[in-house]
């Protein structure tokens, strides 16, 4: 008998099977009826058995096999990337939902030779059916994964939203304390609070800026007519104050006049000159350069200190990634800083490259003039 027949004649039998093992994947299986666990299993099958019946080129075997299956422009959501959904929707994870389908194979095997009795199964039909199944399960757990990362990201955004009112009432309230003059004490300890509010403050910007990213909805700007050397040289002085022992330079040639978001462009700032101040030399100066070029101004971080390797350099406007001399340290921060400066100059369709050497370490970022 043909695997495509049985499957197709047998199809009852092989979905209560699935939905026997389904019943053993706590606890997400705990609360689910019959047609819940169920799910797609019949469409499925039909498909797998579809894709048996349809005769195949060796080319296109050769292409299935490495997962280059075609796709069909348009069409919707195949049975396995609709189990997926479900499936995560639901409460499984995704070893579960691999499992299910590792049982469906075995099961649909196991039957099919039994059926099979003194005749030999055909080989060809068993291949075939292996590689289909593979391929629901690469649809699967494509689908499956996105599920996961978008309910991540939506629960990341309502988070960083919801810390936001909290946050403030604790910044008010220790801004009225250290206006209280109650005392040296007490003034400290207000002082700690607003610092470290506005340290989770950014933390918290980062966070959220990031998770637009991992939305689709990029960084969100704002242009108007801005002086960038405006802009760079009251956030020079607010990192000179807040970084007393460090010396910060600051060098400005040419217009500097151009279209962008002021705001942004601070935060930019700010990200590359305390990356400088983080991993360069403690006893050398970070210099800050902008220089205006006809169509564009360009942007630059400068820092003495050890090169930074290639496999690194390659990688450092990743995001979640810090320097390798800060992997196991409790550093401050989410490793997105050098991301959120990355994705700030593409929302003002601009760029940023790093270049490092043992002589110096330069973030260089070009922004045209009109954002």
């Amino acid at each position: 008998m043909r695997l495509a027949d049985f499957i197709l004649g047998d199809i009852t039998r092989i979905v209560a099977a699935w939905e026997e093992f389904a019943t053993t994947l706590l606890p997400a299986a705990r609360n689910l009826d019959s047609l819940a666990l169920r799910d797609h299993a019949p469409q499925i099958l039909r498909a797998v058995a579809k894709d048996l019946s349809t005769p195949q080129t060796s080319e296109a075997q050769r292409e299935k096999s490495m997962g280059r299956a075609p796709k069909l422009l348009g069409a919707p959501e195949t049975a396995a990337q609709t189990h997926a959904l479900l499936r995560a929707r639901g409460g499984f994870n995704v070893n579960q939902m691999v499992a299910e389908y590792r049982a469906l194979r075995a099961s649909v095997l196991r039957l099919w030779i039994a059926e099979c009795q003194s005749v030999a199964p055909d080989l060809d039909d068993m291949i075939r059916f292996n590689e289909a199944i593979d391929q629901a399960v690469a649809e699967s757990v494509d689908f499956f994964d996105a599920q996961v990362e978008q309910s991540r990201n939506l629960l990341l955004g309502m988070l960083g939203h919801d810390m936001r009112s909290p946050l403030q009432t604790i910044q008010t309230t220790a801004s009225y304390l250290a206006a209280l003059n109650a005392g040296e004490k007490v003034s400290e300890a207000a002082g700690r609070l607003i610092r470290s509010g506005a340290r989770m403050n950014s933390l918290l910007d980062d966070l959220c800026d990031f998770n637009r990213t991992k939305l689709g909805l990029g960084i969100n700007i704002a242009p108007a007519d801005v002086d960038l050397a405006d802009v760079v040289g009251d956030t020079v002085d607010q990192l000179r104050a807040a970084h007393p022992t460090r010396h910060i330079d600051l060098e400005v040639k040419g217009n500097a006049q151009g279209v962008w978001d002021r705001l942004r462009l601070q935060q930019l700032l700010s990200n590359l000159v305390l990356n400088a101040i983080g991993y360069g030399a403690q006893d050398k100066p970070v210099r800050v350069v902008v220089t205006g070029h006809d169509a564009e101004v360009r942007l630059e971080v400068r820092n003495s200190g050890p090169a930074i390797d290639r496999l690194t350099l390659e990688r450092i406007f990743d995001p979640l990634r810090r320097g390798p001399d800060q992997e196991n340290k409790n550093a401050d921060g989410l490793g997105l800083g050098l991301y959120i400066v990355s994705e700030i100059a593409k929302a003002h369709h601009g760029s940023i490259e790093a270049r490092s050497d043992q002589t110096e370490t330069v973030f260089d970022v070009r922004l045209p003039r009109r954002a």
